[in-house]
């Protein structure tokens, strides 16, 4: 296998140690994050003034000289499939992409093929510079099988780095919309009996709890109080329909991204999704509060009425701000528009 040199002075005042030093002074163009550079100084790929170094602690100072051999990237062991995808955006850096429902986003043993990261292996090919050595996407979160909307996607193994972080930090922004059963509002006393659900001003009700898996169903998780992952849903009501009130389109909104966290949140609230089979729960809709074709239209959905409809984050390469918004999916706004009707 070829490999690329990569040569450099460090600059003027550097930090105290070896790996602080090349992060901040490796050239953008290598795109090599701290992650990648710490395992090529540990697999001694990393040379100071001409000597192999494989402390990420070494001494290091101004214009001293380092030589970087940097492995070609490997190809991936996930085979490229031509599946038609919506890109929102891309540039040399990251892809932004609308996902359908239906689709899941990378290969697992029940689904090794037909995959979001398949697709995003044919559409970008050598535009894909490698994340942590290998040419593959960097997947930094990711929506359930059966929700759609917006995914951003990592092709650069700095711009993996930099997303990866966003996304721990929750500095991400990330709206849903969702039809649920029942109006979550604050004038509800039921709701105020619920462990972990409160409203903040504006009529918008906060989830706070932990979540883990489920003791006896593993594709599961569920609420717990002790242990799991801390995790916070917000919910805003967008429009109620039926008369009375039996069905909402609410805003959801993320602080933290835990796996089906908002499905999980809101059938804790009691106000499970429509078309959601695992948490939902099948509902009775009362036939005086809604049309025929409203009633029918909800009973028959056939997944999550759930869409990630907003995408924001900083850029990770240019730290511009990006924010994008793709459009509710034609079954979704079949089924409000039945529900409104």
């Amino acid at each position: 296998m070829g490999t690329a040199p990569l040569s450099f002075r460090i600059h003027s005042d550097p930090p105290g140690r070896l790996d602080k030093a090349l992060s901040r002074d490796v050239p953008e163009a290598a795109s090599l994050s701290r992650t990648r550079l710490a395992r090529l100084i540990a697999e001694g790929q990393v040379a100071l003034n001409g000597r192999v170094v494989s402390d990420p602690k070494a001494k290091v100072a101004e214009g001293d000289v380092v030589d970087i051999t940097v492995p070609e990237v490997e190809d991936s062991h996930i085979g490229p499939e031509n599946i038609p995808l919506d890109v929102i955006h891309e540039d040399a850096d990251l892809i932004v992409i609308n996902k359908p429902a239906g689709m899941v986003v990378h290969p697992a043993p029940g689904t090794p093929t037909g995959t979001l990261v398949n697709a995003l292996l044919h559409h970008c090919g050598d535009s894909l510079s490698g994340v942590g050595g290998m040419k593959r996407p960097g997947i930094v979160h990711r929506i359930d099988k059966d929700t759609s909307g917006l995914l951003v996607v990592a092709k650069s193994d700095r711009a993996h780095h930099g997303l990866a972080a966003q996304f721990e930090a929750h500095s991400v922004e990330r709206n849903y919309r969702a039809v649920v059963y029942g109006v979550p509002d604050a004038s509800d006393p039921r709701l105020r009996g619920i462990r972990g659900v409160s409203f903040e001003p504006g009529n918008i009700m906060r989830i706070t709890t932990q979540l883990a898996r489920h003791k006896t169903d593993r594709q599961k998780q569920a609420v717990v109080f002790d242990g799991g992952r801390h995790a916070v849903t917000r919910a805003r009501i967008v429009e109620s329909f039926g008369s009375p009130a039996v069905v909402a389109l609410v805003d959801c909104w993320l602080e933290t991204g835990r796996t089906h966290q908002i499905r999980v949140h809101m059938a804790h609230a009691g106000h499970g999704l429509v078309g959601d089979a695992v948490y939902g729960g099948k509902r009775k809709l009362s036939v005086q509060a809604l049309s025929s074709g409203g009633h029918t239209a909800a009973r028959e959905f056939k997944r999550q009425a759930l869409h990630a409809l907003v995408l924001g984050f900083e850029h990770p390469v240019s730290g511009a701000n990006m924010r994008f918004e793709a459009p509710i999916p034609p079954d979704m706004a079949a089924l409000i528009a039945a529900l409104r009707d």
